[in-house]
């Protein structure tokens, strides 16, 4: 699958993004190695901290059908503002545990769009690593 038709399924995913309170949609579609994909869009809560992002909930999804990060070929964001949307920083830290450093992460807004690694988004991520054994 290309990078548009990734982009253009995590539009399509975007579709069902819930945003009563920030009217800004997110849509994500994860690609495995096997071609299968994962779709997930941002759901909101009155309660924000209980919010999920589009993309943790495409990754969360591929995790639960028992897919780990190396069955993982790419990952789609998309969303309707008129800037381009970068994963915010609790996606990012899960993104960095989740997905292989160099997995691509195309970002689009149906205008702009750019390729990215969590790697160069999350540069000296904090990970199991650095946890005291």
């Amino acid at each position: 699958m290309s990078h548009e038709q990734l982009i253009e399924e995590a539009m399509k995913a975007m579709k069902n993004a819930y945003a009563p309170y920030s009217n800004y949609h997110v849509g994500a579609c994860l690609l495995c190695r096997d071609g299968r994909t994962f779709y997930g869009a941002n759901i909101e809560n009155a309660s924000y901290g209980a919010t999920n992002c589009g993309e943790r909930s495409a990754v969360f999804a591929a995790y639960s059908y028992g897919y780990r990060k190396d069955d993982i070929e790419a990952l789609a964001i998309v969303s309707d503002g008129e800037k381009l949307g970068t994963p915010c920083g609790i996606c990012r830290q899960v993104l960095s545990e989740l997905l292989n450093p160099d997995t691509p992460i195309i970002l689009s807004n149906g205008r702009d769009s750019m390729v990215r690694t969590i790697a160069q988004l999350l540069p000296e991520s904090f990970g199991a690593d650095d946890l005291v054994q």
